[in-house]
């Protein structure tokens, strides 16, 4: 057995999400939000080579080594899968492994609002799932895809970097197709599957300008798109797609997304009272304002069309955020940290707080 599987082991068995490994360091762990040591060792340069080496493919290590950066999936076969990254930095050689749970979670496992299944009977259009790493969108959507896959016929293609969450083919067909692997970029990919006749596209991340401009296509096109992207809030996502591109091509795509955008997650993870930790979410839906906000650049208003809906599930992060202190699954010192409107939470602050939190 690979000397990195057996600390995997010890990772999950310490109920760890993230294995950090770093020369001149002991191994660590990401255990309910923070980083603690699973060992006493600190790892040298050899022992990190080979930690690496030994799940590597030859080709993939070689790419590594030019590169300095590597993305890949590995499995410790009976436990469970890991999205690892390989890459250098002031030390040497480091790594990090996060675990991809073997079973995929329901809407229901997850507490997920219930607007977002309207999100997963759409035809058509791009919907866009944010939130910074670690935030669990990739869980999210793969319990999206789990919802379609359940109740609807369609033809699925997943695109990511690595293949995180593997599905069953259930009513609906999904085929997965990963980076570096099964095709050579997310926009080749994306340009193979708009010939592939699928229903929707699952894109892991929509990093670049031609990954963008293509899933707006697709979109365009008549395909429910699903992308990733790492902002916070729906207005800044919108911003973030449309300032990717060059001035001068601005307008074409404020108009394109005006036209194919059907919705906006944007996830945040809490640390949950006593332990674990919970999703709040900030969710925008069609309504008819919102193509005519997005094309005249009027994204300050995006925030009142999210108010104006709530009876349709719309609702802002921090109302999302409010909702979960009043209800006493997070604490108010976390919901003031995260929170947008600082005002909103200060009043529920208790004395002493803001020490702890600074």
């Amino acid at each position: 057995m690979p000397a990195l599987d057996s600390l995997l082991r010890t990772m999950l068995e310490k109920g760890g999400s993230d294995l950090h490994l770093t020369v001149g360091l002991p191994p660590k762990a990401r255990i309910s939000g923070s980083l603690q040591p699973i060992g006493d060792r600190a790892i040298d340069a050899r022992a990190m080579e080979s930690y690496l080496k030994e799940i590597c493919p030859e080709k993939r290590w070689k790419e590594f080594l030019e590169r300095k950066d590597l993305d890949l999936a590995h499995e410790v076969a009976g436990l469970a899968r890991f999205r690892g990254n390989f890459l250098y930095n002031h030390w040497g050689q480091a790594a990090v492994f996060r675990q991809i749970p073997a079973k995929i979670l329901s809407f229901d496992d997850l507490k997920l609002p219930e607007a977002l299944k309207k999100l997963c009977h759409l035809d058509q259009g791009l919907v866009v799932v944010t939130g910074p790493t670690g935030s669990g969108k990739s869980t999210t959507l793969a319990a999206m895809i789990d919802y379609i896959n359940t109740h609807l016929a369609r033809h699925i293609i997943t695109i990511e970097d690595p293949i995180e969450f593997v599905h069953p083919c259930k009513k609906s067909v999904i085929v997965h197709r990963e980076v570096g692997e099964h095709t050579e970029t997310f926009g080749a990919a994306l340009k193979g599957a708009m010939r592939h006749d699928p229903d929707i596209v699952l894109l892991g991340e929509m990093r670049e300008m031609e990954t963008i401009k293509l899933a707006l296509s697709c979109a365009s096109m008549g395909m429910l798109v699903f992308g990733t992207l790492h902002t916070n809030n729906a207005p800044k996502t919108i911003d973030r797609i449309i300032n990717t591109f060059p001035a001068e091509e601005q307008n074409q795509v404020r108009v394109m997304l005006a036209g194919c955008l059907a919705g906006v997650v944007a996830q945040l993870l809490c640390k949950r009272i006593p332990k674990g930790r919970c999703a709040v979410h900030e969710i925008l839906l069609q309504h008819e304002a919102l193509p005519n906000t997005i094309r005249s650049g009027q994204i300050a208003n995006i925030r009142g069309i999210i108010e104006s809906g709530g009876a349709e599930g719309m609702i802002t992060m921090d109302n999302s955020l409010m909702a979960r202190v009043k209800d006493g699954t997070i604490e108010a010192k976390e919901a003031y940290m995260k929170g947008s409107n600082k005002a909103l939470f200060a009043p529920l602050l208790k004395p002493g707080d803001l020490e702890a939190g600074h």
